[in-house]
């Protein structure tokens, strides 16, 4: 689905520098793997940062990957990010379309300048500000400013001539044939025989999901596709908000990106769906995405009752394809992940809010 995505010509070509940055010391002598790989980096990216003064800051927020802050500054004027790939995640992600998507998204303001890649990560610029949890993401000032700025995403012309289509449905499809039918580890296994909905009904939900989601009518835009409040950096001195990390972004149903945002109000390592935001906050962020959305599409600014409502219902009800999607991904990620997190119940989790909401949110009518 990559060439979907057309990267603006002039835009600045990345880098790929032929460097692997392993997690561990291959010596054994008990020092971290990743601080020889990120300095080879530097040595190419800031040559003129002498090895000894550099920084190493681990960011430990992230359950797909490993994150390296690197400066020499400590005002941390200038700071290099290191991202290197969780174990086996090329299986759910599209590096390709990842690296379009940052090009894209940086030519239109939207991202952090992107270094280089190199053979299991990539280098970007460090953004100010501090990355949100779930008691930010209700807060009118903030949650207008996310509105907004997923509304310019969502505007961006980037297909140069396709008539873009999701790719929701493929990858779901890819990602339930990459899921384990069983686990090594015994209590692992009673765990997921018992607690995970079986093959078949998993399979019969997606055909369902599919041919009711994809006749709602919601528009296939360009989307971030994984905007938990984490990916959400917010700038109080600027007063603006950025996105980060772009592994999943491609082209999307609008409706999926911000229902799958709303589900992020819950939060991930200790899920709370009561604070999946109210209908009242819905509308109020669904009216400030729409005057916004277009203003960038140039359609003026006014919004009708009828436009929020139809747009509450098709969030909602893409809401469920989200649960099911990351319920997926956490299956895989329970097999091959090296990161120390439940994704066994984290996947229960999402699979448990799916057929909890489904009655509910298919019972909502778009207006006529």
């Amino acid at each position: 689905m990559a060439n979907y995505i057309h990267v603006p010509s002039g835009s600045p070509e990345v880098p790929k520098l032929d460097i692997f940055v392993t997690e561990r010391d291959p010596s054994g002598g008990g020092n971290p793997g990743y601080r020889r790989g990120a300095l080879e980096l530097l040595r190419r990216l800031r040559p003129d940062w002498k090895p000894e003064e550099v920084t190493l800051k681990i960011f430990t927020d992230g359950i797909t990957n490993k994150l390296i802050g690197c400066y020499v500054d400590e005002k941390m004027d200038d700071v290099v990010l290191v991202r290197i790939y969780g174990n086996k995640t090329e299986l759910l992600v599209d590096r390709e379309e990842e690296v379009k998507s940052f090009r894209v998204l940086q030519a239109h303001g939207c991202a952090p300048q992107l270094y280089c890649t190199f053979s299991n990560g990539l280098c970007y610029e460090f953004m100010p500000g501090e990355a949100l949890d779930p008691e930010h993401v209700c807060n009118p000032e903030i949650f207008r400013l996310i509105a907004r700025q997923l509304a310019k995403i969502h505007a961006i012309h980037a297909h140069n001539g396709w008539i873009p289509k999701s790719n929701l449905w493929i990858k779901m499809g890819k990602y339930f044939s990459l899921t384990p039918t069983e686990f090594v580890d015994e209590e692992l296994h009673k765990r997921f025989l018992q607690d995970v909905p079986s093959r078949q009904i998993l399979q019969d939900e997606m055909a369902w999901m599919k041919e009711r989601l994809s006749n709602i009518g919601s528009p296939v835009v360009l989307c971030h596709n994984d905007l938990l409040c984490k990916n959400i950096i917010y700038n109080g001195k600027q007063g603006d908000v950025q996105f980060i990390d772009y592994e999943y972004s491609g082209y999307n149903y609008l409706a999926y990106d911000i229902g799958n945002h709303f589900n992020e109000f819950a939060g991930v390592s200790e899920v709370d769906y009561n604070l999946y935001p109210s209908r009242k906050l819905q509308e109020q962020w669904l009216r400030s995405y729409l005057e916004a959305y277009k203003e960038y599409k140039g359609f003026g600014t006014d919004v009708t009752e009828k436009e929020v409502e139809m747009l509450y219902v098709q969030v909602n009800q893409f809401a469920l394809a989200s649960h099911f999607f990351w319920g997926l991904w956490a299956l895989i990620q329970a097999k091959y992940s090296t990161i120390d997190f439940d994704f066994l119940g984290y996947a229960v989790v999402r699979f448990n809010q799916y057929f909890k909401m489904k009655n509910e949110v298919m019972a909502l009518k778009l207006p006529e």
